[in-house]
């Protein structure tokens, strides 16, 4: 991430904005269960909300440096960090009751890793499960944010074909001016 990226998602605004306006209209309706993963924490803005929402949360960040720095915040909790690659998750199949990425598809390098991710999730979450996730519309001010960044934007038209190419059912994609969240209920239940 550039600098201003850095402050920007390190920062109590946007921890604000996660905490009353990303966090309840993605999860909205939907029960998170006894173990939820979530892919991306980041700076854990989003962590801080969904620990309270969920018995156990288990955040998977490939990011050494974060991954430390989370580590060190939530010991004691009901959060477990993980460094990892999230294309390659080392849960047995169904581990988790949900799961959850929040804004930060788009820092994945490629729709394909994307992809991966996104399956490795499915995967990992049991079956009649959700995964869900949020992440920004692509516009020239989420461009300039990004410049040196890695910054591949989803298409929300096409999201809902990839997910369900990925055996997902129950797909939901809804938009707003700035960002869309997306659900889908993972087979077998």
């Amino acid at each position: 991430m550039n600098e201003q990226h850095r402050i920007c998602c390190g920062g109590p605004e946007w921890a604000a904005l996660v905490r009353d306006s990303v966090v309840p209209w993605v999860t909205k309706g939907v029960d998170l269960g006894e173990h939820l993963i979530e892919i991306g924490p980041g700076y854990g803005a989003t962590t801080d909300v969904l620990r309270t929402m969920a018995p156990r949360v288990t955040s998977v960040e490939i990011d050494d440096a974060l991954a430390a720095a989370l580590t060190a915040r939530f010991v004691g909790t009901n959060v477990t960090i993980l460094r990892a690659d999230a294309t390659k998750l080392a849960f047995p199949d169904g581990t988790f009751s949900a799961g959850i990425c929040m804004t930060m598809l788009h820092h994945v390098p490629t729709a394909e890793l994307q992809d991966e991710i996104l399956a490795a999730m499915a995967r990992a979450v049991a079956p009649g499960g959700i995964i869900m996730g949020s992440d920004n519309l692509d516009s020239p001010l989420f461009r300039e944010s990004h410049v040196d960044d890695t910054c591949v934007p989803v298409d929300p038209a096409g999201l809902r074909q990839r997910l369900e190419r990925l055996g997902l059912r129950e797909v939901e994609v809804e938009t707003n001016p700035f960002a869309f969240r997306f659900r889908a209920r993972v087979a077998g239940a």
